[in-house]
């Protein structure tokens, strides 16, 4: 089956490569090979290559591991903070509705 080519846009594309363009600059300061580094995430080299040209088909999970390795923040730099954000995240999403569209219990009234 051909592999297919999906259109991202330009905002993502810019956020992959700055993303990636830190990631590049972290593990320069720390004097750290793209080997080691790949060594320390379980991935391969070739894939911190993609990584640091902000590949959008690198698997965010890998992005968010070898941003934790090399200390790049992402959302928050304080961990406790992280934490903070993220349950206010939780409770405001248990507030919301759990689907965008209910579907209507029974007959719908459209006598106006």
């Amino acid at each position: 089956m051909p592999k297919t080519t999906r259109l991202h846009s330009p905002i993502a594309r810019s956020a992959a490569e700055l993303l990636g363009r830190m990631i590049r600059s972290a593990r320069l300061e720390r004097n750290m090979t793209a080997a080691e580094l790949a060594e320390r995430a379980g991935v391969s080299r070739p894939l911190i290559a993609r990584a640091e040209r902000g590949d959008l088909g690198v698997a965010i999970g890998t992005m968010f591991e070898l941003s934790a390795i090399l200390g790049v923040p992402l959302f928050e730099e304080d961990a406790s903070r992280l934490e903070t954000r993220l349950d206010a995240e939780r409770r405001a999403g248990a507030l919301l509705r759990k689907r965008a569209f209910q579907h209507a219990q029974g007959r719908v009234d459209d006598d106006f």
